[in-house]
């Protein structure tokens, strides 16, 4: 099995990305088409690939620190199952209990054996930048030929492919921050490809209209290189990218804003710049009528849409981890979340140090913009977050040769 090592960790890597931006994919002209689902077909490629990886191919040092955020994780588990027992919303309570207590703990230990293992971390992150150009350049092209719908009800316009915007910018903002990791060790022609690259990406998230993905983009592909930069001792390379990032980027949007025809073509730009300034207040009608409905152990899993009058629309979540944690998990399902994902979050800083420049700066691009979404966007079902909550603990796992 030590020879088959290599080839079961690029199989389960590149199956993870797969699965990991599935949604993406399925988002592109050439993909939803297809007579197989993207999803199932990563997912049955992938799970035996990862089993006789962890099982058979490798030894896994794990750190002490993982101890809290697992801890974290195991009480939310079986919190979530002890609140849905007496839940009045059997219905939703099922389906987030096989997201939540089934789905995420594969997801979890998917992201840190993927993370861990150097093959499946090194075809992951290869395969995630071309998966991100392929969903940028496909939705360009969607648009230019209008053969796509940027969001809105599923099946409302059979005649074009839907994306789902959220997930095709969260892909290309993944592509951007592991483009921006490859600057800081390149030279000459080499980072000068690197940064017409990252160019490109940037300007390929104004299309799909998620403005999470924008800012996520625009914080990771600055971080990612300082980070890169200051573990090299290079504080001042770290400050001056920052700042020319900063400007550059400020001054695109400027003079794209100056152009009211070209703003009313980039779906993202346009909802920033509406006259309320981007800002969503179905959101924050969300977050306070969740907020209102907190209290120590919570309405149970699926009970926030129902009790908030909007029958089991999971559509209608408060779209923000935290938030959801506590109304449905109460002040209890708060602090296990907090001890999981913030868990996590510590774990990853941590360890950045001990990572070595390029791995934390490659963990970091691909943590970073889900973490972002993880607060305006998604619930605590969707796999997207445990997988990448693993990709963060496995900072803290080492993968050795057997």
């Amino acid at each position: 099995m030590l020879k088959a090592a290599p080839a079961l960790g690029a199989t389960a890597g590149l199956a993870a990305a797969a699965l990991h931006f599935a949604g993406a994919l399925k988002s592109t002209p050439a993909l939803a088409s297809l007579p197989f689902d993207v999803t199932l077909l990563a997912a049955v490629i992938l799970l035996p690939a990862l089993l006789l990886l962890i099982v058979l191919a490798r030894r896994w040092d794990l750190a002490p620190q993982l101890a809290l955020p697992l801890a974290g994780c195991a009480g939310l588990w079986l919190w979530w199952v002890l609140r849905a027992a007496g839940s009045s919303w059997p219905d939703g309570a099922a389906e987030r209990l096989r997201d939540i207590v089934l789905i995420g703990p594969v997801m979890l230990f998917a992201g840190m054996a993927i993370g861990a293992d150097p093959a499946a971390r090194r075809i992951f992150v290869q395969a995630t930048i071309a998966i991100g150009i392929f969903v940028g350049a496909s939705v360009a092209w969607g648009i230019a030929t209008d053969r796509v719908a940027l969001g809105g009800q599923v099946g409302a316009d059979p005649a074009r492919v839907r994306v789902q915007y959220q997930i095709a910018g969260l892909a290309i903002a993944c592509a951007a921050g592991l483009v921006s990791a490859r600057i800081p060790g390149s030279r000459g022609l080499g980072r000068v490809g690197w940064l017409a690259l990252l160019a490109l990406l940037a300007g390929a998230v104004l299309l799909p209209g998620g403005r999470a993905a924008l800012l996520a983009l625009g914080v990771t592909a600055g971080l990612v290189p300082a980070l890169v930069w200051v573990l090299e001792g290079r504080l001042g390379s770290a400050l001056l990218w920052l700042a020319g990032l900063a400007a550059a980027g400020g001054l695109a949007l400027a003079m794209l804003a100056l152009d009211p025809e070209r703003v009313a073509e980039l779906a993202t730009l346009e909802r920033l710049l509406r006259d309320d300034g981007g800002v969503d207040s179905a959101r924050e009608i969300l977050w306070s009528a969740a907020w209102g409905l907190g209290d120590l152990a919570g309405l149970g899993p699926g009970g926030f849409p129902p009790a908030a009058g909007n029958g089991q629309g999971r559509a209608l979540h408060p779209h923000n981890h935290a938030i959801e944690a506590l109304v449905e998990g109460g002040a209890v399902g708060l602090l296990l979340w907090l001890l999981a994902f913030g868990g996590g979050a510590l774990v990853l800083l941590r360890r950045l140090s001990h990572a070595g420049p390029r791995r934390a700066a490659e963990v970091l691009a691909l943590t970073l913009p889900m973490a972002m979404t993880a607060m305006v966007s998604t619930d605590l079902g969707n796999r997207m977050a445990w997988f990448a909550l693993g990709l963060a603990l496995s900072a803290a796992v080492e993968a050795r040769r057997v």
